[in-house]
C-alpha cells in the first residue's frame, strides 16, 4: 500500500489546523506557504475533507479553515479514509490461498490499527525531541 500525495497533503493540512486549533481560521495560502506546497492542490483536496466534516470553511476576508472537531478526536485513519479510500495492501484479496490472504489481512488492520489510533493532536505535537535515538534489543 502507498500512500500518494493526497493523502500526505491532507495530512499536512489537517496537522496545520490543528497546530492552530482555537486561533481562528487558517487560509490555505499560509498552509501552502509554509509548507513550500501548491495553494491550488491544496484547495483540491479541502473539499473532500470539508465534505466529510473533517473541517469547516468560514468565507470573508479573514476566513479560512477549522478543524469540525477537537483535534484529539480526528485520527490520521479519517482523513486518509476520505482521501485515499479504504486501506487495502493488494487487489483481489479474495481470490488469494488462504496463507496469503491472511497475511494481507493482517498487514491491512496493522495498518490501519495505526492509522485509527494516531490523532492529528498526536501529529501535531510531535516533535524531535519525543522520538526515542535508538531502539535497544535484548538477546
Amino acid at each position: 500500500m502507498k500512500i500518494s500525495t493526497k493523502g500526505r497533503y491532507g495530512l499536512t493540512i489537517m496537522i496545520e489546523l490543528a497546530k492552530k486549533h482555537g486561533e481562528g481560521p487558517v487560509s490555505l495560502k499560509s498552509i501552502a506557504n509554509a509548507n513550500g506546497l501548491s495553494e491550488h492542490y491544496l484547495e483540491q483536496l479541502i473539499a473532500p475533507l470539508r465534505n466529510a466534516g473533517l473541517v469547516k470553511s468560514i468565507r470573508g476576508a479573514y476566513g479560512g479553515y477549522l478543524l469540525g472537531d477537537q483535534p484529539s478526536k480526528i485520527t490520521a485513519g479519517d482523513i486518509i479514509k476520505v482521501l485515499e479510500g479504504p486501506i487495502t495492501p493488494v487487489e483481489g484479496i479474495e481470490n488469494e490461498e488462504p496463507a496469503k490472504r491472511e497475511l494481507w489481512i493482517r498487514i491491512r488492520d496493522a495498518v490501519k490499527e495505526v492509522l485509527d489510533n494516531t490523532t492529528i493532536e498526536d501529529l501535531a505535537n510531535h516533535s524531535e525531541d519525543s522520538e526515542p535515538d535508538s531502539y535497544m534489543f535484548y538477546i
